[in-house]
């Protein structure tokens, strides 16, 4: 999330050059720049007598989505060129990035705040300052920071204005810097500025496992008496449980809407949806009078690893709408958030982070970490946050893999390879069980027929004899 113009066009700019001119990497380039920082890099000289320009050998790794689609369209490149510093803007070596289902999105080409590929995505990370801009007077080298931008982060170093910028508190991890920002600040500005949320309500979280869905659970127990209702696969109740959600629902086997009736008949104050569809009409009507529904995503476009354009069509058609009378009648309100769409309020950004990061200081919020993947694994990563599994923030580290883990990986593409094709073998045995039974069970219904026909022909045999 970026409300500058400038960094976005100077990282298409080295995108397109890097892309334009394949020949120009590294032969090792997943090799040698990892292993050497950027001041080695920028201290070698060249093959020839004369030093390369230290702007020119500098090199750093980034993920680029190369264009929309599965996994595999996320790939680790080298780029070459110490990015150019402009006014206000800083140089930060990054240490950790945050995943978020934005980012999912933006793989299918369903989120519209990320620039066409090629381009580094990422909205979130933590890390080092190494430089400072001209007229940057609250930043200094060596100033430990996370940063909120529109993308540009899954890299090892990045260009980010320094408003964008927060200083990490003492005790706070890198992991974890990376995992405050997207999640915390709209969960914070959906409960207080949206919801004004107070003591003795009731709020429902869809996703209660996942990063937003923790920060609002946790932020939520900051006041007092609060009733938190969370969906979760089952698997997950005991986690949500104990970071504070008071009635668990299993949305897989359990309709939400009426377990949350059960418990609480005449509705609630807030519902949180980041669904869409459907399930924003099930959240209007579970609002009582004086409720907030704060619709915030359309997960339920995602379905697959590539676009599918049922899901999307589906959701689009179920889309909500409503009239003003309505609202006026059933004393409701209806609100939008998208993070991504606030580039140009800084102010009121920062202004949600203070009172976040005092609260982090009280520990009365903490990040919750799910797992932590190398640049290399941002397939896996992404797998796991997509498909479901994750409790918390799933983070990528910039830290290379090391080597005996790059020998493991290939073992570990057979392993899925393998499962894959058993799964394949059950899915056909499956089928072909089930052809198995259609068949009995149409054999099945054929035997009355035959039954049928005897019981006609014998009626047949005395006319015949008559005859």
């Amino acid at each position: 999330m970026s409300g500058e113009d400038a960094p976005a066009q100077q990282q298409n700019a080295v995108d397109q050059k890097q892309e334009t001119k394949p020949t120009e990497e590294p032969k090792t380039e997943t090799e040698s720049a990892p292993a050497a920082g950027a001041a080695e890099a920028a201290a070698t000289p060249a093959a020839t007598t004369e030093k390369v320009p230290e702007e020119e050998a500098f090199t750093y790794r980034a993920l680029v989505l190369t264009g929309y689609g599965g996994y595999d369209k996320v790939k680790l490149q080298v780029k070459k060129g110490k990015p150019v510093l402009k006014a206000g803007e800083i140089l930060v070596r990054v240490k950790a990035c945050g995943l978020n289902f934005a980012d999912l999105m933006a793989r299918q080409g369903l989120y519209d705040r990320l620039p066409s590929p090629p381009v580094t995505p990422g909205m979130e990370c933590s890390g080092v300052v190494e430089a400072v801009g001209e007229e940057v007077t609250d930043r200094k080298v060596g100033d430990k920071v996370m940063v909120l931008n529109r993308f540009g982060l899954w890299q090892e170093v990045a260009v980010v204005p320094a408003a964008h910028t927060f200083l990490i508190p003492d005790g706070m991890s890198f992991e974890e810097a990376a995992a405050l920002p997207v999640n915390y600040i709209t969960a914070y500005m959906m409960l207080f500025d949206f919801g004004n949320l107070r003591a003795n309500q009731s709020v429902l979280i869809h996703a209660a496992a996942g990063g937003v869905g923790i920060a609002a659970t946790q932020l939520c127990k900051t006041v007092k008496d609060v009733t938190v209702f969370g969906t979760a696969s089952a698997s997950k109740h005991e986690t949500i449980s104990q970071g504070g959600v008071t009635h668990a629902i299993d949305y897989r086997t359990k309709d939400y809407v009426e377990e949350v009736r059960k418990i609480s008949p005449k509705g609630l104050d807030i519902v949180l949806d980041p669904l869409g569809g459907s399930d924003t009409h099930k959240a209007y009507n579970l609002l009582k009078p004086m409720g907030k529904l704060i619709t915030y995503g359309t997960a339920n476009m995602l379905a697959g690893q590539k676009k599918n354009l049922l899901a999307v069509a589906k959701n689009w058609y179920h889309q909500f709408s409503i009239h003003t009378l309505s609202l006026i009648q059933g004393n409701k309100s209806v609100c939008g958030f998208h993070l991504g769409y606030l580039d140009g309020e800084m102010e009121l950004i920062s202004e949600a982070m203070n009172t976040i990061l005092d609260l982090y200081k009280q520990g009365k919020i903490k990040p919750r970490i799910d797992s932590t993947w190398h640049l290399e694994q941002v397939g896996d990563a992404m797998r796991k946050m997509q498909e479901r599994n994750n409790i918390g923030k799933v983070v990528l580290t910039t830290e290379p893999m090391p080597e005996e883990e790059k020998k493991e990986e290939p073992k570990k593409e057979d392993k899925k390879e393998d499962k894959k094709k058993d799964d394949k073998k059950k899915d056909d045995k499956k089928k072909d069980d089930g052809k198995k039974e259609e068949k009995k069970d149409d054999k099945k219904k054929e035997e009355p027929k035959k039954e049928e026909k005897k019981e006609e022909e014998k009626k047949e045999e005395p006319k015949k004899e008559e005859k």
